[in-house]
């Protein structure tokens, strides 16, 4: 059993269960992924490097990544990610899809978050600004941020300006709702981190290392 798939957002929408209740879902491109490479090292757990297969091909390939396709007899792919594996899994060039997940059952959503660029600590840190009246020249300022004479420095962890959002994200506990093997789509109930178009992986919540 493998660990997960490599997935990119398409975007959000709803769907309707039988009695009519509404569940907000997000609808992922889950693969298809080619198995580029399979690592066995003694004492530690098998891994499967995975590259997903895209509409439009793979341009301007660096000469060591074409070499490395090229050993795999897989053609080149723009995105590649390790998983864990247990017991048997597919072979060097084999596909993988969503048919290794399953409905109703919980995955956990790695990406990276939207970026919002450099922002002050209002936004960023939710600081509550100082006196909005006209002649205040504190209105959203950071305000103190030293110490007295000791240890006249910045604590470490103190809220600062800077850049928000961009870092990798994983969204726990979501469920599967539906599985489509013929289009490799997966919608999962809940939001995921990200925006469209962007690369996500999808874990297995139950897989555990041997």
């Amino acid at each position: 059993m493998i660990q997960g798939i490599i997935g990119k957002k398409i975007g959000m929408t709803q769907i309707f269960t039988d009695d009519g209740r509404v569940i907000p879902v997000t609808v992922i491109q889950a693969g298809p992924c080619l198995v580029v490479q399979k690592k066995i090292i003694p004492g530690q757990t098998p891994r499967l490097q995975l590259g997903m297969v895209e509409a439009r091909a793979v341009k301007n390939v660096p000469k060591p990544l074409q070499g490395h396709f090229a050993k795999a007899n897989v053609p080149p792919t723009r995105r590649l990610r390790e998983f864990l594996l247990e017991g048997d899994g597919p072979d060097v060039g084999q596909t993988v899809g969503v048919d290794i997940f399953s409905e109703s059952e919980i995955v956990n959503v790695q990406g990276t978050t939207r970026g919002k660029g450099f922002q002050g600590v209002v936004k960023r840190h939710g600081f509550a600004g100082g006196r909005a009246s006209h002649g205040s020249m504190f209105h959203r300022a950071i305000g103190s941020a030293g110490s007295n004479t000791y240890p006249a420095e910045v604590i470490k962890g103190k809220g600062m300006p800077g850049r928000m959002g961009g870092r990798q994200k994983t969204v726990r506990g979501l469920e599967v709702v539906r599985v489509d093997k013929e289009r490799n789509v997966l919608m999962v109930r809940g939001a995921v981190p990200g925006c469209k178009g962007n690369y996500l992986c999808v874990l297995k919540k139950s897989f555990q290392r041997s």
